[in-house]
């Protein structure tokens, strides 16, 4: 089938020439007397073969991101510093897994900031690879926005200034380096960043342990544990849930918030609670209008969605599994009774309104599958950091029809850094239930288009828009525009 031919194609081959710069600087270590690599493949050119993760099912606890302390607090922010580790995990029970971290964790610390305070995240790579960090949905200075070629070099550091000035939401970090992000995302480099409204306190949401972060991702293991990543993505088989395989988690008998990411970088999960109602409240850009009750949650790379779950319906012994179609994901056990004080109120928050749109453009998507190795397009043309592709001018409102101009079975997901979107229609039909919300990433399929609507606010700079399929992006499938007064 063309299916997996072109994983294939779009994995190995992908994987081995993203390896080419980091191959180069590793010569460059092992000259200067250095460990190449401190510990991690990055110059593998063949792919190991894959084996099914020998785990008993829901036997390990999953663990919640620990929520990061700022180094410093003042009148104007807070500051925070987090190091850029090779490190092992114990991912698969009792076996120590070579990863990238910040922080040195599988998976970095969760950031809970404050609407309208600002953050200074400061970043060390103690690498021997450059390295950089992209706020996923922040509204940023072009400065701090982890543009793919605003490098942090080996023994460097930067400072990344988050103004905050946007509604709360479920962010999220990770490495943007060009030709390297969907290794060094893949090995580990992606955490939390939440914004909290003080609407959202005032709505009586479940909060405090109530509020739980869970990053769902796809990987695949060697025979000695250790992640294989220049293979076929079609068979990274087994999904994590905070970094554990098929974990459980106790909950009382009440309600719960649930933030869900999926940091895969190539994969369309389909939730289900096996028919158990689960509240929608959320999506990328924040808090929906009103709550949708659903029973299946569509989530492409780099989506998220905010859920509800009322385990209070259901008697202590309960277990709920949480999974994509079939396969198991996570186990929720009811282990307790609680006092419940929280609420899901019909009416969340409003939708912005979005100014008549000045500009229409078109945003096709494609591969180049003619050479030797695949090239991602961007309307028929490779990244060049050095080319801008539109100009836009700051305030106004665009429309953009975003097209997977690739008919052979290759999905893409379409994320656009600086503004939040929404989704007008689907080939010319309403938009699907995963579309609600303010986005800044949106799943098309083969030969499928989506028309988004953004508004342009305060930042002037260059910033990237790209397919988030990050092995898409790492080989050209990225375009540049900047916004200009």
């Amino acid at each position: 089938m063309l299916n997996r031919r072109r994983m294939l194609a779009l994995g190995a081959t992908v994987g081995g020439a993203m390896a080419l710069p980091l191959v180069r600087a590793a010569a460059v270590g092992a000259q200067q007397g250095e460990p190449p690599h401190r510990g991690y493949h990055v110059g593998r050119r063949t792919a190991a073969t894959a084996v099914r993760a020998d785990v008993t099912p829901f036997s390990v606890r999953m663990p919640v991101p620990p929520v990061l302390r700022p180094a410093s607090s003042g009148p104007a922010g807070d500051v925070y510093r987090i190091p850029v580790r090779a490190a092992t995990a114990e991912i698969l029970p009792g076996v120590r897994t070579q990863v990238l971290g910040y922080g040195g964790g599988f998976g970095g610390p969760t950031i809970r900031a404050r609407a309208g305070r600002p953050v200074r995240m400061v970043y060390e790579n103690t690498l021997d690879a450059p390295v950089n960090v992209h706020l996923h949905g922040g509204h940023v200075p072009a400065a701090s926005d982890g543009h793919p070629m605003d490098l942090i070099q080996p023994g460097g550091s930067r400072a990344y200034d988050y103004p905050n000035t946007q509604r709360g939401a479920t962010l999220w970090y990770h490495d943007h380096s060009h030709g390297t992000e969907a290794e060094h995302v893949y090995r580990g480099l992606h955490g939390f960043y939440l914004i909290e409204g003080e609407d959202e306190a005032a709505l009586r949401l479940p909060a405090g342990p109530y509020d739980v972060p869970i990053m769902l991702r796809d990987s695949a293991f060697d025979a000695n544990g250790e992640l294989i990543f220049f293979g076929d993505p079609a068979e990274r088989s087994t999904f994590l849930a905070n970094g554990k395989v098929q974990p459980y988690f106790p909950v009382a008998a009440r309600k719960y918030r649930f933030r869900l990411l999926n940091a895969g970088n190539e994969r369309v999960f389909r939730l289900n609670l096996g028919g158990v109602e689960m509240i929608r409240i959320g999506s990328d850009g924040g808090l929906l209008p009103a709550p949708v009750p659903v029973t299946e949650l569509v989530l492409a790379s780099a989506e998220r969605a905010d859920i509800v779950v009322d385990f209070g319906r259901h008697p202590v012994g309960t277990r709920l599994v949480l999974s994509d179609g079939t396969t198991p994901v996570l186990r929720f056990d009811v282990v307790a009774q609680a006092r419940d004080t929280s609420r899901v109120p019909d009416r969340l928050r409003p939708m912005p309104s979005f100014p008549a749109a000045a500009v229409e453009r078109d945003v096709a998507m494609s591969f180049d599958l003619s050479g030797s190795f695949p090239v991602g397009l961007v309307n028929g043309r490779p990244y060049d950091p050095d080319r801008v592709d539109f100009q836009v001018k700051r305030g106004t409102t665009e429309i953009w029809r975003v097209i997977n101009a690739d008919t052979i079975g290759i999905d893409h997901t379409f994320h656009m850094h600086l503004a939040q979107f929404e989704v007008l229609d689907r080939d010319g039909a309403p938009p699907l239930p995963q579309d609600a919300g303010l986005k800044d990433t949106v799943h098309v399929p083969p030969g499928g288009s989506v028309r988004v609507r953004a508004t342009f606010t305060d930042h002037l700079g260059r910033y990237v828009y790209h397919c988030h399929y990050l092995e898409h992006s790492s080989i050209g499938m990225m375009g540049q525009m900047e916004v200009i007064a």
